[in-house]
């Protein structure tokens, strides 16, 4: 298990992501110029990376997953800056969830029905 020092590497991470989203020259920064394309874009971005992780994974690739892995998360860390969440906000919902059954934190979740009507 990593240790808590090794995990840091994401807040400096997103300090570097905030940084290009305030200040960054999209000709010069890809994530400027992500922040640029706007939302969608970021999204399908993070669409693509988790695909890629998904498909190495269900291949048994380790070392790709891992590479994937780390796209991913990057990705995240700049849909996460676009709307204004960190990463503290979503360990926090990680440690709300901690103890709780999987099957029944997903149970507990309100399901939308078809055609809008509740």
């Amino acid at each position: 298990m990593p240790r808590r020092s090794e995990w840091e590497i994401l807040d400096r991470l997103f300090t570097v992501v905030r940084q290009r989203q305030r200040r960054g020259d999209p000709g010069a920064s890809y994530v400027a110029r992500l922040f640029q394309q706007g939302r969608a874009r970021i999204a399908q971005k993070v669409g693509e990376e988790g695909l890629e992780t998904a498909l190495a994974g269900a291949l048994g690739k380790r070392r790709q997953v891992a590479s994937e892995s780390a796209d991913l998360l990057f990705m995240l860390l700049v849909l996460w800056a676009e709307l204004g969440l960190t990463p503290a906000d979503v360990l926090a919902e990680l440690k709300r969830r901690e103890g709780v059954s999987g099957l029944e934190e997903k149970a507990s979740r309100k399901k939308p029905r078809r055609g809008g009507k509740r």
